[in-house]
């Protein structure tokens, strides 16, 4: 009796531990949380092998990368100036892989044919966020292309001393323009600069449009990425901080250390953050 009252508790524990992953998906679906990867983080593949990867991770919705190799039999690199032909390809290899292409970039314009091309191929591809950091100059550009196509615009912060390190200066780029202009939050780069990721939230009020989503090992600009949620990121209090704000976006995975075997330590930091989404 008392081996089968274990054996019982064992399957009930088991089966807790996959029930977890499922519901804290259900969870993210309410909130309008989208988990997905960066193709970065497999810069070393091709974008085949990297939806492959992503697929072991648990992570569905993809932001691509300009100059990556497509792969999978597909000539080329991924690039916004590819023909239609070349486009419909890319989308039938995304379809067979079954990931959502959500986001492209960092991606920049030289002048505003370059700009119109990088929303022309958005809009082709089902892209709904544009990962760049905009010249000045072009700020008026991008927020009138925004308004036209009706696609966002996030603006990336790389770690000081790049111009948009620091939310202030994010803040000063979109005020006054386009409603689709925000930011993209890299969290780990906020690290990096000596800032404070929920205070950054908090600071952007409302205008994080997505986020890469890191966790360092300490704050110093020489810092490299870990295991979500065993870093100094305070990614719990990121997440508190983004469902108070009501967001709705993607947090791409962009893990920049392991580059030739990160998958088993994204894998774990998805199971830790989904963990994390079913306590909110």
């Amino acid at each position: 009796m008392i081996s089968l009252k274990k054996g019982l508790l064992a399957m009930g524990l088991m089966a807790a531990m996959y029930a977890m992953p499922a519901t804290a998906q259900k969870k993210e679906a309410k909130l309008g949380w989208k988990f997905g990867a960066q193709a970065y983080s497999f810069r070393l593949f091709t974008l085949a092998e990297a939806l492959d990867k992503m697929d072991s991770c648990g992570l569905q919705y993809v932001e691509c990368y300009p100059g990556q190799k497509i792969g999978g039999g597909i000539e080329g690199n991924m690039d916004y100036k590819m023909d239609a032909a070349k486009r419909a390809q890319v989308l039938d290899l995304l379809k067979s892989k079954k990931k959502t292409l959500v986001a492209f970039g960092v991606v920049n314009g030289n002048n505003e044919t370059e700009w119109r091309q990088i929303f022309e191929f958005a809009k082709a591809m089902g892209i709904k966020s544009i990962t760049s950091e905009p010249a000045r100059k072009d700020l008026d550009i991008v927020s009138s292309l925004c308004d036209e196509y009706k696609i966002k615009l996030a603006i990336h912060d790389h770690p000081k001393p790049s111009h948009y390190w620091h939310p202030d200066s994010v803040l000063a780029a979109i005020n006054g323009r386009s409603k689709y202009m925000g930011a993209c939050a890299d969290i780990g780069h906020w690290v990096r600069s000596g800032l404070d990721p929920v205070e950054c939230i908090q600071k952007l009020n409302g205008k994080v449009y997505s986020l890469h989503f890191k966790d360092l090992n300490e704050k110093s600009p020489k810092a490299h990425d870990v295991i979500w949620t065993t870093g100094v990121s305070n990614m719990e209090g990121v997440l508190k901080e983004l469902k108070k704000q009501k967001f709705q976006g993607l947090f791409s995975a962009e893990y920049e250390h392991n580059w030739q075997n990160s998958v088993p330590d994204i894998t774990q930091s998805v199971k830790n953050i989904r963990a994390v989404v079913e306590k909110l």
